[in-house]
């Protein structure tokens, strides 16, 4: 992955010192996903995998 991705936590992550979170990065065709504490392994989804994902988070 390219050094000049930008990491943002997610929204929905904890605030204040809890460091445990969900990263996001945004490259021009995909979506990045990394947990904070292992930013070295990061999931980059199909659209239509990261569609299936959502939809199934939505529904619990």
């Amino acid at each position: 992955m390219s050094p000049d991705v930008h990491w943002q936590k997610s929204s929905f992550s904890g605030g204040g010192g809890d460091e445990d979170c969900l990263e996001i990065a945004a490259t021009p065709t995909t979506l990045h996903l990394r947990e904070s504490d292992t930013p070295t392994t990061t999931l980059s989804p199909t659209p239509t995998a990261l569609n299936a994902l959502l939809t199934a988070v939505k529904r619990r």
